[in-house]
């Protein structure tokens, strides 16, 4: 049985990375606005990865014992002034919710829960990929100057691809007996 205590912490990054898709399907939208089409594209696949981080952390929260329960989702911001404003704020993102994966670890550390640890070290590694992919973008603006056409390109072309590890989510893998 998981605690109350992880339980509760777990619920609420569920909220937290429904919320990152909602923010980027939210940026999407902004850029199809613009007319920038492969920065929209970029941005449906990490709704699509934040989506799965989503699950990966119901399925194992149902696993363990514990109830999910779904709280409000914040309404995200739906206007930047620029392409890389908008990036910028995804990057900041991330960077937050590095630090939301980094309290979970320790709230798992506190509980002496040594199974969400485990669980939650995919998340650690996860987001040092997901901070050096929105910075690299950020970068590619800045280096493009006010010619986005052909990073526009090159976005449209990302590829999701699930994890590797989606035994139900990649949650607790069920042992043969």
């Amino acid at each position: 049985m998981i605690t109350e205590k992880m339980r509760d912490a777990i619920n609420n990054q569920v909220n937290r990375e429904i919320y990152s898709a909602y923010l980027y399907l939210s940026m999407s939208a902004y850029f199809e606005s613009v007319k920038l089409k492969g920065f929209a594209h970029w941005m449906r696949m990490q709704v699509k990865e934040e989506m799965v981080h989503a699950a990966k952390l119901y399925d194992y929260l149902v696993q363990r014992g514990g109830r999910a329960v779904m709280l409000p989702i914040g309404e995200p911001p739906s206007e930047w002034i620029s392409p890389l404003e908008a990036f910028e704020h995804a990057s900041r993102h991330e960077h937050n919710v590095t630090g939301l994966i980094s309290d979970l670890v320790k709230v798992a550390a506190s509980e002496r829960d040594d199974d969400a640890n485990n669980f939650l070290q995919w998340f650690v590694k996860e987001q040092v990929e997901e901070e050096e992919s929105t910075g690299k973008v950020v970068q590619k603006i800045r280096g493009a100057g006010s010619d986005l056409s052909a990073l526009d390109r090159e976005l449209a072309k990302r590829v999701f691809h699930p994890p590797k590890d989606e035994t139900r989510s990649g949650a607790i893998k069920k042992k043969s007996r």
